[in-house]
């Protein structure tokens, strides 16, 4: 299978580069370098191969990427998809040149938020604009995107790298990410089994992911912070830790859906715990958390010591240290608790489920 998608892969970028070099000079002097993506295609070209499933059946360079649902393991699949991007933390990608890690947010930022509806991650397709492409750079980004790919199991099928000069300042680039998963009709995941007594555990979060960067770098820049200072109560710079990539809950939840009868799922992104948790509440429940319940992570102690800011301010912002929130029935806890520790997560019991006029969070 792999050597007949490697012999598809040579096909269509041989076809490709004949087309292009037609128009190299030409094109070159507008601004556009024909030649760095041909290089760029053939560094990302291995990083795509690691990443493959039995189900694809094309190989990088056609206008279209192939991907066979196998109605063996599916009797009435229902499609879920995801597109997301990485914001402003791009911004700190650029001043550290570090790029080797934020493919990992972009494929975490769209299959974290599809497994939320029990859909096992399928493909995922990337899109990278930039006003000159270097080829190296591409080649640390999609690194990064074929590891997420290989940490959620899911195929990375295809995508896009756009030059375009003019568009965007030297050295800079904007990513964006679309995935697509399945899961059986009637395991689909959408909270309206949750009900009063249900309990609410927390995943660990590696640090502020991929939102509240904006307000990161406000703080840095009012208060004429260092990015390759040591970051209190760790051993890494704080730049480090900022660039963390977002972890990635897949294989973990997949394994728990298979034993524990999970009602609702929670994606922690932007809008914190306050914004996300009441997505998967049903009418006239109300999500009770305890913020003492987790331990605060350093890169939060940091942001908050520095910038002065209340909880009421940045609660609503950023995760604090809780990317997953699940809901389950009191009665599985000590199961749940169990496979997810086993599957390498750290978890907490951060709240409960109560009566309500709507569906809303509250602090207790």
């Amino acid at each position: 299978m792999e050597a007949i998608l490697l012999q598809l892969v040579k096909s269509a970028i041989v076809k490709k580069s004949f087309t292009l070099r037609k128009y190299l000079k030409a094109y070159q002097k507008a601004g556009v370098d024909l030649a760095a993506a041909d290089e760029a295609v053939e560094r990302i070209k291995p990083l795509a191969l690691r990443t493959l499933r039995p189900e694809v059946l094309s190989g990088l360079g056609g206008f279209g990427g192939l991907f066979a649902l196998h109605q063996s393991k599916y009797k009435n699949p229902v499609l879920v998809s995801g597109t997301d991007g990485v914001g402003t933390k791009l911004k700190l990608v650029f001043e550290l040149d570090r790029y080797d890690t934020i493919g990992i947010d972009l494929v975490a930022m769209c299959v974290n938020d599809i497994l939320v509806q029990g859909a096992e991650p399928l493909f995922f397709l990337d899109y990278l604009a930039c006003g000159k492409l270097f080829p190296q750079k591409v080649e640390a980004v999609v690194r990064g995107i074929s590891e997420g790919c290989l940490q959620s199991g899911c195929a990375l099928l295809g995508g896009e790298t756009a030059e375009m000069p003019g568009m965007y300042e030297s050295g800079e680039y904007d990513l964006a990410g679309f995935a697509v998963g399945a899961v059986e009709q009637e395991k689909l995941i959408d909270g309206s089994k949750i009900e009063v007594g249900n309990v609410l555990l927390g995943l660990a979060s590696n640090g502020v992911h991929s939102n509240g960067f904006s307000l990161v770098r406000r703080i840095f820049t009012e208060h004429s912070l260092n990015l390759n200072e040591t970051l209190p109560g760790s051993a890494g710079t704080i730049g480090e830790a900022l660039l963390t990539p977002t972890r990635i809950y897949v294989k973990s939840i997949l394994k728990l859906l298979e034993i524990v009868d999970v009602l609702g799922m929670s994606h922690i992104t932007g809008g914190g715990l306050t914004g996300n948790v009441p997505r998967m509440l049903p009418e006239n429940t109300v999500a009770e958390i305890e913020k003492s319940s987790w331990s605060d992570l350093p890169v939060f102690s940091f942001l908050r010591n520095e910038s002065g800011l209340p909880d009421e301010e940045l609660f609503p912002v950023f995760n604090m240290g809780i990317g997953f929130v699940i809901c389950i029935p009191e009665s599985a806890e000590n199961t749940a608790k169990n496979i997810l520790e086993q599957s390498g997560e750290t978890v907490y019991r951060i709240g409960q489920i109560v009566s309500g006029n709507k569906p809303e969070m509250r602090w207790v």
